[in-house]
């Protein structure tokens, strides 16, 4: 099991890494469908907001001990995820995106110990799930600065 600081590290590279390729992207570029089928830069964002907050619930949960494992329907909750954040406008979710990533932060840190299932909420909304995006990300951005 890894360490607080360890996943933190992880999670902190990671998303220097998510943030930089997204923030070298123009307003314009950030709304351009083409990342994944129908998503954009934005929806990206939003779609790594919404893990991110949905993890700091799952870190509160499992701080006070009223963490129930239950199977998630990813796919249903990635649309849903889709769905409600799709018209935001892109400084709204660029401030959800940073306010997430607090607040995970802030969970994980405020967790006495890293348990089996702090360590996964926190691997699979962060540092794991940016590791996922990253290789299309890269290509999407490259895409995009081709054609300037």
């Amino acid at each position: 099991m890894a360490t607080k600081r360890e996943l933190c590290n992880a999670e902190d590279d990671g998303w220097h890494e998510i943030n930089g390729l997204i923030e070298s992207l123009t307003p314009q570029q950030m709304e351009e469908p083409g990342y994944y089928p129908k998503w954009s830069g934005k929806d990206l964002l939003a779609h790594l907001a919404a893990w991110m907050a949905e993890a700091a619930r799952m870190l509160t949960q499992v701080h006070y001990g009223t963490y129930l494992k239950r199977d998630l329907d990813v796919d249903a909750m990635n649309k849903e995820f889709y769905e409600a954040n799709r018209d935001l406008p892109l400084p709204v979710v660029r401030a959800e995106a940073f306010a997430a990533r607090n607040r995970m932060l802030s969970e994980m840190n405020a967790t006495p110990e890293v348990s089996p299932e702090a360590e996964d909420w926190f691997q699979e909304s962060g540092p794991r799930h940016y590791q996922e995006h990253l290789p299309r990300l890269r290509e999407w951005v490259e895409e995009l600065r081709s054609r300037s």
